[in-house]
């Protein structure tokens, strides 16, 4: 007698070439699980992940790295007034922070040291990093967080309802556009900072008002083109309401290209926040900022070769930073490209 060799539907769904779906990939969607899948796989997207876990753990960590000697911990802690900026390794005389746990063991030192020098000022920049660590994670994701908010809600009212609304939202986002970005940043936080005071709010507000129409853009182009589609139309034929389409339906499909610009923006944003305080708009003198430190190296600009010290570490901090954001950016953009779909394994 012949036998089914199918018993098992499962089976029958290898045979006939059948991807079962896992549990994370029935939860999150097809899309969110493809991407995911190829952040944690690929090779761009894990550095970048790498380097930004290092500067989250470095952010969490501060205290235990750079022990704070004042009640607000953003200021960075100084070794006297002298204008002449002092190399690394130089004694801590005034006022040095606390011995931590790792720090003989490490350095060799039984006293504090300036471990990467100090600015004119006699600012620490060790300290200045490591607090400054804090600043550029705060100020990046809030300020495209807020910015890609805005980005969204005036993008997908734009490109859902279209007409007047439409016409609207995209000749304010024009008028916006018009201005260069970081002129336009400088000049908005140069009116704030008499009415804020300076601090990294004044900035912060800035950047996000000059900062949101790329992500209108790019949100209305992906919802004209997803609005069209068979699951939107049929949803609009059994009745549901204009914002559980969108909200629904639309955009989680629409936003996948804002993602990719978001990420790349998040390290542009902080090394735009670094030089406005390089400018003298930005955050007070001796906050932990890692455009404040680069600023006290103006005095120095021709003396570098001796003070290199002051623009290099503070520079290789935003550098690396910037360059996690890209990574996963790049990353990103790779894996949703619908051409590399094929060769990611999608």
């Amino acid at each position: 007698m012949a036998t089914d060799t199918l018993t098992n539907p499962q089976d029958a769904g290898v045979e006939f070439g059948l991807k079962k779906k896992s549990r994370v990939e029935s939860l999150i969607g097809p899309e969110w699980y493809r991407l995911l899948k190829g952040l944690v796989t690929n090779p761009l997207s894990v550095a970048g992940i790498l380097i930004i876990v290092m500067f989250v753990l470095i952010a969490i960590l501060a205290p235990v790295l750079a022990p704070p000697t004042r009640s607000d911990p953003y200021q960075i802690p100084r070794d006297g007034y002298g204008p002449e900026p002092k190399p690394p390794g130089t004694e801590w005389r005034s006022n040095p922070p606390d011995i931590p746990f790792w720090y003989t063991p490490l350095t060799g030192n039984e006293e504090w040291v300036h471990l990467l020098g100090t600015t004119s000022g006699q600012f620490d920049i060790w300290y200045g990093i490591i607090w400054g660590t804090r600043t550029a994670i705060f100020v990046g994701l809030v300020v495209v967080g807020v910015a890609l908010a805005i980005g969204l809600i005036v993008g997908s009212l734009s490109g859902f309802y279209g007409g007047w609304l439409d016409d609207i939202f995209q000749r304010i986002t024009e008028i916006f556009m018009a201005f260069p970005f970081l002129l336009a940043a400088l000049t908005l936080t140069s009116i704030l900072v008499p009415l804020f005071g300076r601090g990294v709010w004044p900035a912060m507000i800035a950047l996000i008002a000059f900062g949101w129409m790329g992500y209108t853009r790019v949100v209305r182009g992906d919802i004209l083109t997803v609005k069209e589609r068979d699951y939107v139309m049929a949803a609009r034929v059994i009745g549901a309401k204009d914002s559980r389409i969108l909200i629904r339906h639309i955009i989680p499909n629409a936003v996948f290209s804002t993602m990719v610009l978001a990420s790349l923006d998040v390290g542009a944003i902080v090394l735009s926040f670094a030089a406005l305080s390089f400018l003298g708009v930005g955050t007070d003198i001796g906050y932990a900022d890692w455009g404040q430190i680069v600023s006290f190296a103006r005095d120095y600009i021709l003396s570098l070769n001796q003070y290199w010290y002051i623009v290099l570490f503070p520079g290789m901090a935003l550098i690396i930073f910037g360059l996690g954001w890209n990574l996963i950016g790049d990353a990103l953009r790779d894996i949703l490209d619908p051409r590399m779909r094929g060769s990611r394994g999608a």
